[in-house]
């Protein structure tokens, strides 16, 4: 179970930076571009059939390939899907940020370096698991484990915005 304690923790120097504000420019960045350069990665959903009664997904979470550095402590924007992790009141104050639906749940996570983990001082009020949304902020490289999967970066939410498909 990830604590308060994990979650300041498992932040990067980088992400813990003072903020100058959203006034910065903010780099878009897509999956691929978490992946090392000359690496790619296929989903395991895509690979094979998921059998639900096998051992917990997070048992078969492919190796990472590594992580990229080149975003820490700048404010990126990325559109993913939520998995909620932590609430207060009715929102969401931390989740991971998959790149596809069912990520973690209900096929394998994908590697580390294709996982997000993100915190916002603002609760976002999520419609629901596997939400999608695009989110804004510090942008970081962090090594953390959950009962659900490793993740290879964090991101400090400053903004959460729906995202049409």
């Amino acid at each position: 179970m990830v604590t308060r304690r994990h979650l300041l923790t498992g932040l990067s120097a980088a992400a813990l930076m003072p903020r100058a504000g959203l006034a910065e420019e903010v780099t878009d960045l897509e999956w691929r571009d978490l992946l090392p350069e000359g690496t790619s990665w296929v989903p395991q959903v895509i690979q094979e059939f998921i059998d639900h009664q096998s051992p917990p997904t997070s048992s078969r979470q492919p190796a990472s390939s590594g992580v990229r550095t080149d975003w820490n402590g700048q404010i990126v924007r990325l559109p993913g899907f939520i998995l909620p992790i932590e609430h207060r009141g009715t929102g969401v104050t931390a989740f991971i940020l998959v790149p596809y639906v069912g990520a973690c749940v209900h096929v394998p996570p994908p590697p580390a370096n294709q996982l997000v983990f993100v915190t916002t001082n603002e609760p976002y009020e999520s419609t629901g698991l596997f939400e999608p949304v695009r989110v804004t902020g510090m942008f970081g490289v962090s090594s953390m484990s959950t009962q659900l999967a490793d993740i290879g970066y964090a991101l400090s939410a400053d903004r959460i915005d729906p995202f049409e498909l």
